[in-house]
């Protein structure tokens, strides 16, 4: 909203951005999926401050919210990204979000082979930079940021995605009214081959399988009936993994990331079955949305999740995926004990209550 006025231009005049997307560009001959697995030509292509189609139902943009919404850090963990997606991340944070709500942008760099990455995006207002000593993958990197935040709220975003217009508002007014929910904006889709950006259904909620794959899933006839109001949030068994937002006091207490996860993968099960288990729950703000590329699951991550999480119902897991038996998963205990500690209900529970669609 202050994008093009003097203000703006003044904020940005620190940051040379033509000198930043050039020290790594994709060059003719090369292959453009060789280095980030999706179209490097086609990213540099497209401005860092593209205009995106507003893809909300149209009720969304009468709604008001409270004036008192708490201002929010903002944590983007990334490895080896490509300037060009992480810079348009952070640009349309800037552009999309009432100022006053965003505390800091918090960059952690997990040991990036260029730090400059990172620490050149700092010229950018509101923009922090956390630098990992070495890889530590994306479940630490994150806990490292939110350690590190200001703001009584977190916001946890990817670094290869594009927030819409008016994004964070309606996640603020969900936590705002109660602490214990944790919100999940609706995800449209950026396509890696063209980079265009697709309006996803909000007639979804998040699913899996027994093998812990997640999947989108249509809300049944019978709840789309009882939805009169496109506007009004979606409570979902599971949320897509990256990008949520969090009341930082329920996040701590409920014991932030299971950090012996390595890599990234499989935390949205493990922080999804959780929030559920121990008190809080799960919720898709429609007029919420957020453009994402796609993602895969890591099977150390999703096995330590069955042993905490899934009580007996860790057999169905391993019929469905028999080669997570042989795999390491580390110590469980202090995640065991966590779950005794906050008295949280059992996966038959949640089963019962959130997810009876799960045969």
């Amino acid at each position: 909203w202050l994008q093009g006025t003097k203000e703006w231009e003044d904020m940005l005049e620190g940051f040379d951005e033509r000198g930043y997307l050039n020290a790594r560009r994709w060059k003719p001959g090369d292959d453009p999926y060789t280095l980030y697995a999706f179209n490097q030509r086609e990213s540099e292509r497209i401005p860092s401050n593209r205009a995106l189609r507003d893809t909300r139902n149209y009720r969304c943009s009468t709604l008001h919210y409270d004036s008192d919404l708490p201002p929010t850090s903002i944590i983007i963990t990334f490895h080896n990204e490509a300037r060009s997606t992480l810079l348009r991340t952070v640009k349309s944070v800037l552009n999309r979000t009432p100022l006053h709500l965003i505390n800091e942008i918090i960059l952690v760099d997990d040991f990036s082979d260029d730090g400059d990455d990172c620490q050149l995006l700092t010229k950018l207002p509101k923009v922090k930079c956390l630098h990992n000593t070495r890889r530590e993958g994306l479940i630490r990197s994150r806990v490292r940021g939110a350690d590190a935040a200001g703001a009584k709220v977190l916001a946890f975003l990817d670094s290869h995605c594009e927030v819409n217009k008016d994004w964070l508002p309606p996640l603020l007014q969900r936590i705002h009214q109660d602490s214990t929910r944790v919100v999940s904006p609706v995800i449209d889709i950026i396509n890696m081959d063209t980079f265009a950006y697709v309006a996803a259904s909000a007639d979804l909620r998040g699913g899996f399988d027994w093998s812990l794959h997640f999947k989108w899933e249509q809300l049944s006839l019978e709840e789309r009936a009882h939805r009169s109001d496109p506007t009004q949030p979606i409570k979902t068994p599971i949320i897509a993994g990256g990008l949520f937002v969090i009341d930082r006091s329920w996040f701590n207490h409920l014991g932030k990331y299971d950090t012996a996860m390595d890599i990234w993968g499989g935390e949205n099960f493990e922080i999804s079955f959780r929030v559920w288990q121990c008190g809080g729950s799960l919720e898709i703000v429609p007029c919420s949305r957020v453009g994402h590329g796609n993602a895969n699951t890591y099977i150390k991550n999703t096995r330590r999740t069955a042993e905490v999480w899934m009580d007996d119902f860790r057999l169905f897991y391993y019929s469905a995926r028999p080669a997570a038996r042989g795999k390491s998963y580390g110590d469980i205990r202090g995640r065991v004990e966590l779950r005794k500690k906050l008295k949280c209900k059992s996966f038959q529970w949640y089963l019962d209550n959130v997810y009876p669609e799960l045969k």
